[in-house]
This record gives C-alpha cells, sequence and structure tokens, in this order.
C-alpha cells in the first residue's frame, strides 16, 4: 500500500511525521517519530501515546471522519518539556498524516513577551497610581498646606524620575536588541571607558563614601566595539555595586588581558567590578540578568533600580559576542565579570 517513494519522502522530513489508518494503527513512522515515540511505534495505537485530553480529542474527530484538525502535545525528556503542534489529516486510501512540529521556542518567546508586558504594566502602575492619589490630594484642602504641599511634591518627583528611568531603559533594551546582531568595529579603549564611567558616577561615589581601587594596566588592549553602549555596560556594573555593595566599604575595578577562555577564539579581556557587601544567594545568580528580576525587590526600587539594568548589560556584552560572569557568596560581595575578545571580528 505505501511504496518506497511515500516511505523515502517521509523518512526525509526533518520532523515526526507518522501515518495512521482509521484504527488509529500507526502503519509507518520517519526516524524522528520513531526517536520521539520510540521503536515499538510502528503497528501501535497512536491513542496510547498522544493521550493528553487535547490531542486525543482532536484524533477522535480527525479518525472519526472530521478532514482535518489540529493540537498541542507536550512531551518530557528529563527536566526538559517540548511543545509540539500535532496536524492531522487525511490523504485517501482511509490514510491519516500526523505530523508534529516543535514550536517550543514559539511558545516561549510568547510566555515572555506576556510576561513582559505585565511587568513594565506592574512597573509603571505603581508610580502612576501614586502620582494620582497625591494630585487628587494636593487639589484638595492639602494644596493650601505649604509642609504638605512640599513633601507631597518631593514624592512625586521621585516617582516621576522612577518612570522616567524605566522609559529609558526600555529603549535602552529595544535599542541593544535590535543591532544585536551587528557585531561593532571600532577598536575601543577599555581604560577610556572605565575613566570616564567613573567620572560620571563620581557625586554618587562620594555621597556613598566609597573608596574605588583602579586596577587597570596602561597598555591594556583595545577590543572592538561600541564606545557608548561599553560605557553603558560599566555604568550599570559599577552603579549596580554602589547601589547594593556599599557596606563593603570599597569597590574593585579591574581588567586582565588573557591569552585564551572556554568559549572564544583568541585572547580576550576580562573586566571586573568587585564589591564587598552582602552578597548574593548563588540561587539567584542564574535568573539575574533576566528582565525585572530582583532580588530584593523593595531594596532594588528605593534605590530607583528598575530591575533591566543587568539585561542591558548582558544584550550589550552578547552583541559585542562577549560574556558576563557573575560570582558572588553570602558576606563575601560579588563580582561581575565582563569579558571580552580582544582580536578583529570575525564573520
Amino acid at each position: 500500500m505505501y511504496d518506497a517513494a511515500t516511505t523515502a519522502l517521509i523518512a526525509a522530513l526533518p520532523h515526526p511525521v507518522l501515518l495512521v489508518d482509521m484504527a488509529g494503527g500507526v502503519v509507518k513512522a520517519n526516524p524522528p517519530a520513531t526517536e520521539l515515540f520510540g521503536a515499538r511505534i510502528a503497528g501501535a495505537q497512536i491513542r496510547a501515546h498522544l493521550r493528553q485530553p487535547e490531542v486525543a480529542g482532536m484524533l477522535d474527530r480527525v479518525l472519526g471522519g472530521v478532514p482535518e484538525g489540529s493540537a498541542s502535545f507536550v512531551s518530557s525528556s528529563g527536566s526538559r518539556e517540548t511543545v509540539w503542534h500535532v496536524i492531522a489529516r487525511h490523504v485517501g486510501d482511509g490514510t491519516v498524516v500526523l505530523s508534529l512540529g516543535d514550536v517550543s521556542d514559539i511558545e516561549a518567546a510568547e510566555a515572555q513577551r506576556r510576561d513582559f508586558v505585565a511587568n513594565v504594566s506592574h512597573e509603571l502602575r505603581s508610580p502612576l497610581t501614586v502620582l494620582s492619589g497625591f494630585i487628587e490630594t494636593l487639589q484638595g484642602p492639602a494644596g493650601d498646606d505649604p509642609g504638605a504641599r512640599a513633601e507631597f511634591l518631593g514624592i512625586m518627583a521621585d516617582q516621576a524620575e522612577r518612570m522616567t528611568g524605566l522609559v529609558s531603559d526600555l529603549l535602552s533594551l529595544s535599542r541593544v536588541e535590535s543591532a544585536e546582531k551587528i557585531r561593532p568595529r571600532t577598536p575601543v579603549s577599555i581604560d577610556m571607558v572605565l575613566k570616564a564611567t567613573l567620572a560620571a558616577l563620581r557625586p554618587q561615589i562620594e555621597a556613598a563614601q566609597l573608596s574605588i581601587s583602579y586596577q587597570v594596566p596602561d597598555d591594556i588592549a583595545d577590543v572592538p566595539g561600541d564606545y557608548d553602549q561599553l560605557v553603558q555596560v560599566f555604568h550599570n556594573l559599577i552603579e549596580n555595586a554602589l547601589k547594593y555593595g556599599f557596606s563593603g566599604g570599597r569597590i574593585e575595578v579591574a581588567a586582565q588581558q588573557m591569552p585564551a577562555m572556554p568559549g572564544f577564539e583568541g585572547a580576550v579581556l576580562r573586566v571586573s567590578v568587585r564589591d564587598f557587601g552582602e552578597g548574593i544567594d548563588p540561587v539567584h545568580i542564574p535568573r539575574l540578568t533576566e528582565r525585572f528580576y530582583r532580588v530584593d525587590k523593595a531594596r532594588s526600587r528605593d534605590s530607583g533600580g528598575t530591575g533591566l539594568g543587568l539585561a542591558i548589560v548582558k544584550h550589550i556584552l552578547s552583541r559585542h559576542r562577549g560574556r558576563l560572569v557573575i560570582r558572588s557568596a553570602q558576606g563575601e560581595g560579588t563580582i561581575f565579570d565582563a569579558v571580552l575578545p580582544c582580536g578583529p571580528p570575525q564573520n
């Protein structure tokens, strides 16, 4: 019934494909389907392998005579789940073709988009609620009280600044993501980048009464990069150390050229920003570069953090074909390593 050409055709397809008779028996399975369901799938009842309610209901309808249908199916392998889009179609001679497409990345992107919109909405709603409340209060009797008016206007200014910072970081993240596949090629002096960043942060450093240890050799190699974006990277990392590591009393900024590092071709430059504060519980480290992820939400908001700084750092370093490495232990401070390739860009 199924000639060599049909067998060869489905075998050539890169995603799982099965031919099923009207009783639900699997008569042909290509190699990806065999890998997914196991060698015993041939001759088995498809309903025994696709038992989740949504896809099982779709199969019943198609095997009952409906021309085609589709549904989602989730398979598990260890700790990893794969979401499949299953399509079933009649092809004549009492045969139904089942094809499974891996849509895990699409589902993950959609979930990330939903989370992002929800987080942005939440981050903006809080200060807007505060502003709205104080405006209403000032329009009432409190508007004639100079002390209350001054206090409320100060709080409103802080909330407006918080929203401005959030919008600014969202725009920065958007710009970085739009250019992430285009690697910068202009030689940039990391020494100049770091000194410019420290000069811009000098008022905050002095206000926090922190000492800065600067350990960057004068002959440190240039890196191919975008000067403004690299300033943003180290501004965010050093500002992070100021906000969350100030209790240690000092910050170290160091740069070291290394002949090799796993995952890179050729020499790299490792720039480290270290604080001696409370440190971070290791459980949080893998998630620190996620958008809006905060170890201490209340403290982050009080210090003016938007929860986007490290996400921006990660994307900028990715554009430079670099990497962010975070090392920390509670009570011992935190080290942020920005690793950048030194060699000329490779296509």
